[in-house]
């Protein structure tokens, strides 16, 4: 049984960005004088997610091939770090579809 780890096309789902990672947030990567800046810094964002993500499950099939030159507590941060990453990115998505329905519900 092959088990190949695909990554998610986090550049489709572009209206799940939030926070980077390591908790800074998006707007120091948009430039106000560039166009389309927002949904670059969303969709590094979620490349940063991504990226995370394979790390993490890197690091865990390495952890369990018992790959001496990985530590357990290394591959335990790396988790921590994705599963945050995932939430924030979650929590606004969510807010943005609530915000987005609000809009949506606005009579003109």
């Amino acid at each position: 049984m092959d088990l190949k780890l695909k990554p998610f096309d986090f550049n489709q789902a572009v209206a799940r960005a939030g926070l980077r990672p390591d908790g800074t947030p998006l707007v120091d990567k948009v430039e106000p004088t560039q166009g389309g800046s927002f949904r670059t810094a969303m969709a590094d964002a979620l490349q940063d997610v991504s990226r995370q993500q394979l790390e993490s499950q890197g690091l865990q099939r390495e952890v369990a091939l018992d790959n001496p030159t990985v530590s357990l507590e290394q591959t335990m941060v790396a988790m921590q770090k994705a599963q945050l990453g995932f939430q924030a990115t979650l929590q606004v998505r969510n807010r943005l579809v609530s915000a987005y329905t609000e809009i949506m519900n606005m009579q003109v």
